[in-house]
């Protein structure tokens, strides 16, 4: 019975210390520039996620507006943050108001780029529309080397790798 609980707690430990070598998932940094259009009213809430070839959402990458409670006027993204409870204190930072542009690093995930992915940029302000897909294309190599245009408070986004 002792030499069995030895044996369990050398299998143990060796499962702890080899998870903390277990290879995580590869990144590529991306600088991605947000233009806002020359709207009026309170700073713009823009989420950008990760969806499947179906639409579905994966991950997200990057909120702007920490309150949370304005995250209902994002109620698609919301649904999937309120299923999956991601962890998204990393990647947030403050609202950008009307004509104002932010730039923010994404960690795009290697193995998503060039395999049907899409890319969306949801936006929302206070009190006015939300834009499902403002800016939303496919996560291919080349389309992250060109601006896109949005339909709603995003006039453009611009993405750059970094080195």
């Amino acid at each position: 019975m002792k030499r069995n609980t030895i044996l369990f707690g050398w299998v143990l430990a060796i499962a702890v210390i080899s998870a903390g070598f277990m290879p995580t998932e590869e990144t590529v940094n991306y600088k991605c520039m947000i233009q806002l259009t020359n709207y009026t009213g309170h700073g713009a809430y823009v989420v950008v996620s990760i969806l499947d070839e179906d639409g579905a959402y994966v991950e997200t990458l990057y909120v702007q507006g920490e309150d949370e409670e304005w995250y209902q006027d994002i109620p698609e993204w919301r649904k999937f943050f309120d299923t999956k409870k991601p962890n998204i204190d990393a990647i947030t930072g403050a609202t950008v108001g009307g004509g104002q542009r932010t730039i923010k690093v994404l960690k795009l995930p290697a193995n998503k780029i060039d395999s049907g992915y899409q890319l969306r940029f949801e936006t929302a302000v206070e009190d006015q529309k939300y834009f499902k897909d403002d800016v939303q294309f496919e996560l291919t190599s080349e389309n992250l080397k060109t601006k896109v245009e949005g339909k709603g408070y995003i006039r453009y986004i611009r993405m750059l790798p970094t080195s």
